[in-house]
C-alpha cells in the first residue's frame, strides 16, 4: 500500500503540489484560534508559539502588538472554552548580569517579535516547521514528530552566556500544580511533570516531559530551578527551591558561547501522559540523530501523503482559492490526535486518539472529508472509539489528554462510526474493525443513560420515555438545558443508527430507530411566528413540558435580532432549550428528513421563501455548525442552483486567506472541512451514502483513495461560463441526479462530468435528495 501510494504521489505531484498553496496563518487572529506551529499529521506534540493576546487559544496570535511568552508542546487549534493546553514552555533567555539575576517569570521576560518592513511579524509556517526571529536577535526553529518537539535557537554574537528556560508551571489558563522538576548537572536534561486543568469540562490530567540540549558543548556551565524571578544557581530540583502553589516554577540553564559568530543549540523534548520515563524514551525513539532538516523532512513527506490525495487543476483559478482549499484541507489532520501509547486510563493495545473537540463540531464535515481520502486513518479513530466505550460505557464526545469534558449536542460518535460502517463495512475486518464492537458502542449511547450525560452519552431514559426531552422535569444525571437541540440531534443519531442496523439485517432495530429518528417532529410548533416582521412565516422548534405542553423561546433567541442580546452556549441554568443556533437556524435543520421539514413548513414555495428571508435578513451564521447545510437545502426544493449562489455568497463574504480569513472558532478543523466541501462543490449528509452536489471552484477536482486504489475524478464543462450544474455524466453516462452523488462514485475510478450554465433555474434533473420520509437512502 505504501509503495502504491508513493507511486501515485509521484505522478500527481508536478501537476498541483498542495504544499506550495498552504497558508498556515489564517484565522490566527480575531477568535479563528488556529495552530501555526510544526505537527505532523494528528500528532500528539503540537509545538508551537505562546503570546499575550488574550485570543491565545492556541498559543499564537498573528498581531506583531503581542509578546512572545514561550514556544510550549502541546495545543489544540481552533477551540473555544477556556485556553487549552500550552504546557512545558521553553524560552530563550539573551543575557543577564548574572544567572540570579535572570528574570523567568512571563511578564518579566516576555519580548516582542521582529517586524518586517511591511509592519508584518517576522514569523514563518510550513508543514512540520515554525520561525520566528524575536526582537533582541534570537531566532526561534521548531520541528516535530508525533511525540517530541525539535527546537533550534540562534543565539546572537553578544549573547555572552546563552540560557533556556523550562516553565513548568504556565499552561494556558495557569491551573497547574503538583509539580516537579529535576535537573542533571552533567547533560542539563530536565525532566518535568505536572497536573493541568482542562479547558473545556472539570476534571484534571498529568502530563509529563523530558527536556535535553545539544551543540557545541559538553554540558551545561550554569543550571538551576527557579521560583518567580529568582533562579537559584547549582540546584537540581524544584523542591529543594521550595515549591509554592501560585508561584512560578522551572527550571534554567545555560551554555557557553560558541567563541565566534552566534551560538546554536537544539533543545529536544519528549511529552508523554504516563511518566517522565516515556517522556525521555519517546525523545530518544523518535529523534535520536538530532536531525532537524531529517525530522523536517519526514513530516513533510506524511502531509503529502495525506494532502496530496486532492487534485485540482489550477487553470483560471485564482491562487488564493487554491490556498484556501488546501489550508482548510490541511486544518482537517491536525486533530483528533494520535495518542497511541500514551492512554494514561487502561492498558490497550488499540489505538487511542484524543482530542474530539467537539464531535458536535467535527461529525458534520470533517469525518465525511476522511472518508473520501484517509480511511485507514479514520479506521484507527473508530478502533480507538470503540476501546473508549468497552471501557468507560459510551463512545467520547469532547475530550482533552484523557479527560471527559462537556457534551455540547447529542452522542456524535454515532454518526461518526455510522459514517465509517455505511461507507466501508466491506472493509471492516480488513481494517481491524468489529461489526459487532462498533454496533455494540452505538447501542450502548441510544440505549444506556450515564451517570452524567453532561460528559458523555445522552438522556437516554427520558428520550425513550417522551420521545424528546422535556425542558421542565428534571432527572439525575446532568445539567436539564439544550433540551430542543439534544431532541434534534437525538432523531439524528438514531437514524444514524438505523442505516448501519440495516446493513448488518438488523431488520427490527432498523425499524425501531428508523421510528426514533422521526421523533424531531414532537418539538414542532407549528403555531410560532417570528414576532415583528411582516412575512408569513409559521412554524419552530421549540421547548416542550413533560405533560406535552408548550414552554415559548422567541424564534429570534442568539440570533443577531435577538431583542435580549443572549448568546445560547453552555450555561447550566439556562431554560430555552437551544445550543449555540437560535430557533430559526434550527428549524432549517433536519439534515436525514428535509422532505418533512418543507411539509411542516407549508410546501416547497414557502421553504424556499424562508431560506431566502434567513440569507437576506442576516440570520445565517456561518460559525454554527447547524447554519453549515443551509446553503444546500435549497437542493431539496429541486432549486440547485439557488444552492450554489448561497454557497459562493458565504464563501465570498465569510472566508479568504488573511489572518483574519475565518469568521469564528475554526473548531478543530471543522469549518476547514466545511469550507474544503464548499470549495469542492459537494457537502456531505453524515452517516448515508450521498453527497450534495454543487459546482467546484475548480475546473477539475479528483480525489484519491488509497485503500480502494481508486481516484474520482470531477470535470467542470464550462469552467468560468457557468456556475450552475445542467447536467451530470459519471463514466459518460447520464446520472440519475444533478443535486447529488452517491458514494459508490467514489469506490471505483470514476469520471464525473458536470455541464456548467449560467441559468440559475436549473432543476435536480430526476431524483431529489434522499430523505427519511420519501426514501431513497436504501
Amino acid at each position: 500500500m505504501k509503495l502504491l501510494l508513493y507511486s501515485w504521489l509521484v505522478s500527481v505531484v508536478t501537476a498541483t503540489d498542495p504544499l506550495q498553496y498552504l497558508n498556515l496563518f489564517i484565522g490566527t487572529v480575531n477568535g479563528g484560534h488556529t495552530f501555526p506551529g510544526a505537527t505532523v499529521p494528528h500528532g500528539m506534540v503540537k509545538v508551537g508559539m505562546d503570546t499575550d493576546s488574550p485570543g491565545n487559544h492556541a498559543g499564537y496570535d498573528g498581531e506583531g502588538i503581542y509578546n512572545v511568552t514561550g514556544f510550549s508542546q502541546l495545543h489544540q487549534s481552533g477551540t473555544g472554552g477556556q485556553v487549552p493546553l500550552s504546557n512545558f514552555k521553553l524560552f530563550p533567555i539573551h543575557n543577564c548580569s548574572a544567572f540570579e539575576q535572570c528574570l523567568t517569570t512571563i511578564d518579566s521576560r516576555k519580548t516582542l517579535r521582529h517586524i518586517r518592513p511591511d509592519g508584518s511579524v517576522d514569523d514563518y509556517a510550513s508543514p512540520g516547521y515554525f520561525s520566528t526571529n524575536l526582537s533582541n536577535s534570537i531566532r526561534v526553529e521548531l520541528t516535530s514528530t508525533r511525540r517530541t518537539a525539535l527546537h533550534r535557537y540562534t543565539f546572537p554574537e553578544e549573547s555572552t552566556t546563552p540560557r533556556i528556560l523550562l516553565d513548568v508551571t504556565n499552561d494556558g489558563q495557569v491551573s497547574t500544580n503538583d509539580i516537579t522538576m529535576l535537573i542533571d548537572p552533567e547533560t542539563g536534561r530536565m525532566t518535568a511533570s505536572g497536573s493541568f486543568a482542562d479547558s473545556f469540562g472539570i476534571a484534571r490530567y498529568n502530563a509529563y516531559a523530558c527536556v535535553d540540549f545539544k551543540g557545541e558543548f559538553s554540558g551545561p556551565v550554569e543550571y538551576g530551578p527557579y521560583k518567580i524571578n529568582y533562579p537559584d544557581l547549582w540546584g537540581t530540583d524544584i523542591q529543594q527551591h521550595y515549591y509554592t502553589w501560585g508561584y512560578e516554577h522551572g527550571g534554567l540553564v545555560g551554555f557557553p558561547n560558541s567563541g565566534s559568530g552566534p551560538t546554536t543549540i537544539l533543545a529536544r523534548i519528549g511529552i508523554s501522559l504516563l511518566t517522565v520515563e516515556q517522556a525521555c524514551e519517546n525523545a530518544e525513539q523518535e529523534i535520536a540523530d538530532w536531525d532537524f532538516e531529517r525530522v523536517l523532512q519526514d513530516s513533510e513527506e506524511q502531509w503529502l501523503n495525506i494532502l496530496g490525495r486532492i487534485q485540482v487543476d489550477t487553470e483560471g483559478v485564482d491562487d488564493n482559492t487554491t490556498t484556501l482549499l488546501y489550508s482548510s484541507l490541511y486544518r482537517t489532520h491536525i486533530a483528533p490526535a494520535d495518542l497511541t501509547g500514551e492512554n494514561p486510563g487502561w492498558s490497550s493495545s488499540e489505538p487511542y486518539y484524543d482530542s474530539f473537540y467537539c464531535n458536535w463540531d467535527t461529525y458534520r464535515t470533517l469525518f465525511p472529508l476522511m472518508s473520501l481520502h484517509d480511511p485507514e486513518r479514520f479506521s484507527l479513530i473508530v478502533r480507538g472509539m470503540i476501546d473508549i466505550q468497552k471501557n468507560e460505557g459510551w463512545l467520547p464526545e469532547c475530550r482533552e489528554m484523557g479527560t471527559k469534558q462537556f457534551v455540547q449536542g447529542g452522542s456524535h460518535g454515532d454518526p461518526i462510526l455510522a459514517e465509517f460502517f455505511i461507507k466501508y463495512q466491506n472493509h471492516t475486518s480488513s481494517l481491524g474493525v468489529s461489526d459487532q464492537d462498533l454496533y455494540n458502542a452505538l447501542l450502548a449511547d441510544a440505549e444506556n443513560t450515564p451517570p452524567n450525560w453532561n460528559i458523555q452519552g445522552r438522556q437516554a431514559d427520558v428520550w425513550k420515555e417522551f420521545g424528546y426531552v422535556p425542558s421542565n422535569t428534571m432527572y439525575r444525571g446532568g445539567a436539564n438545558t439544550k433540551q430542543v437541540s439534544r431532541s434534534i440531534e437525538y432523531a439524528f443519531d438514531d437514524f444514524s443508527i438505523s442505516q448501519v442496523a440495516k446493513d448488518l439485517d438488523k431488520t427490527e432495530d432498523a425499524i425501531k430507530y428508523t421510528s426514533r429518528a422521526g421523533n424531531f417532529m414532537n418539538s414542532w410548533n407549528g403555531n410560532i411566528n417570528v414576532p415583528d416582521i411582516e412575512e408569513d412565516i409559521s412554524g419552530f422548534f421549540q421547548p416542550r413540558f413533560a405533560n406535552g405542553t408548550w414552554n415559548y423561546t422567541d424564534p429570534r433567541h442568539c440570533s443577531i435580532h435577538d431583542p435580549t442580546g443572549s448568546t445560547c452556549f453552555l450555561n447550566a441554568i439556562r431554560r430555552d432549550g437551544f445550543y449555540e443556533s437560535s430557533p430559526i437556524v434550527y428549524s432549517q435543520y433536519v439534515p436525514h428528513d428535509t422532505a418533512t421539514l418543507i411539509e411542516l413548513q407549508g410546501g416547497v414555495d414557502k421553504f424556499i421563501g424562508r431560506l431566502d428571508w434567513i440569507f437576506d435578513n442576516g440570520y445565517f451564521d456561518s460559525t454554527d455548525e447547524p447554519s453549515q447545510q443551509i446553503p444546500f437545502m435549497y437542493h431539496y426544493a429541486d432549486k440547485p442552483g439557488y444552492s450554489a449562489r448561497r454557497v459562493r455568497e458565504t464563501i465570498h463574504k465569510y472566508f479568504n486567506t488573511s489572518l483574519n480569513g475565518l469568521p469564528g472558532n475554526d473548531d478543530s478543523g471543522a469549518m476547514g472541512s466545511y469550507v474544503f466541501f464548499y470549495l469542492a462543490g459537494m457537502y456531505p449528509l453524515p452517516a448515508t451514502k450521498q453527497y450534495l452536489l454543487s459546482s467546484p471552484y475548480f475546473p477539475t477536482i479528483s480525489f484519491f483513495n488509497p485503500l480502494l486504489n481508486s481516484t474520482t475524478k470531477i470535470v467542470s464543462k464550462g469552467f468560468g461560463s457557468g456556475m450552475y450544474v445542467k447536467s451530470v455524466t459519471v463514466n459518460q453516462i447520464p446520472y440519475k441526479s444533478t443535486c447529488f452523488l452517491d458514494w459508490d462514485v467514489f469506490t471505483t475510478s470514476s469520471t464525473v462530468v458536470l455541464e456548467l450554465t449560467d441559468d440559475v433555474e436549473v432543476n435536480c434533473g430526476g431524483s431529489l435528495p434522499p430523505s427519511l420520509s420519501s426514501g431513497g437512502y436504501d
